[in-house]
């Protein structure tokens, strides 16, 4: 797996130079003067980024629904790995190139990323975590998000707008918060040395459904054009954005219950 994602980075990352011609566009799309091969790279990057949101989102819902630690759970999980990690590879490439400003959906991208990336490497290692390298690496960055958060939030209450590149400073909060909890998680594996058994899955869990919100929050409320009046006239947007927060929560509630407590249904669960 590791392997097919720093082949998948290395592809997206050759394919970015394609995108400095699009630097005066609002979205990813080639201009009516740009040469075909520009038309061609975009077009791509495009329907890559479109197409793994939809089937992450998708493959998420399955692994959330799937019996935990069965081929059905592990193969939709692998399917979410993947497709979310093209999709916010993309965004997070993209969004330095476009003309309208995208600092937060930029950040969003990144942190979105390293939730994905900290998530599966938790429910890679099978028995427990050790601290190492990459919990000071993930501590450094997670607080690096809070900063960030804590600085859009300033500028954005100091701009003439009230935002930052169209974002109120209350949608910082998101980077704040998220931050925090994920250099709280490095923190406690450091402190501890190792974490092993539910902590090891809540670990696992968060960060996989706060990965999965942020791409189920930039679809249902980021992206209203693309659903019909009926669909906004209905609280369908606010109930499917927030879904993988309240995945979260009910499964950070199954795993600390302890087994000899729990009914048959969560335990196949």
């Amino acid at each position: 797996m590791l392997n097919l994602i720093s082949r998948l980075l290395m592809a997206v990352l050759l394919a970015l130079p394609l995108l400095a011609g699009l630097a005066h566009a609002d979205n990813l799309m080639a201009g009516p003067g740009d040469p075909l091969w520009m038309h061609i790279g975009a077009y791509a990057l495009l329907y890559a980024h479109i197409g793994g949101g939809a089937v992450g989102l998708v493959s998420g819902v399955v692994a959330i629904a799937a019996p935990k630690g069965r081929r059905v759970h592990r193969t939709a999980g692998a399917v979410f790995l993947v497709s979310m990690f093209v999709t916010y590879l993309i965004g997070a490439g993209v969004a330095p190139f476009l003309q309208t400003g995208q600092r937060p959906n930029f950040v969003a991208g990144v942190m979105a990323l390293y939730l994905l990336l900290s998530g599966w490497f938790a429910a890679n290692q099978r028995v427990e975590i050790r601290a190492g390298l990459a919990q000071y690496a993930g501590l450094a960055f997670a607080l690096g998000l809070v900063a960030m958060g804590a600085a859009f939030a300033w500028m954005g209450s100091q701009s003439e707008t009230g935002t930052v590149d169209g974002s109120p400073p209350q949608a910082f909060i998101l980077f704040m918060v998220a931050g925090s909890f994920a250099a709280a998680g490095e923190l406690h594996v450091i402190l501890r040395k190792a974490i092993r058994g539910a902590a090891r899955t809540a670990r696992h869990l968060w960060r996989m459904c706060f990965s999965m919100f942020i791409a189920s929050g930039s679809l249902f409320f980021g992206q209203p054009q693309v659903f019909p009046q009926w669909f906004h006239d209905t609280t369908l947007p606010i109930w499917l954005g927030f879904a993988p927060l309240l995945a979260m929560v009910v499964w950070l509630v199954i795993v600390r219950i302890p087994r000899k407590r729990r009914v048959p249904v969560a335990v196949t669960t």
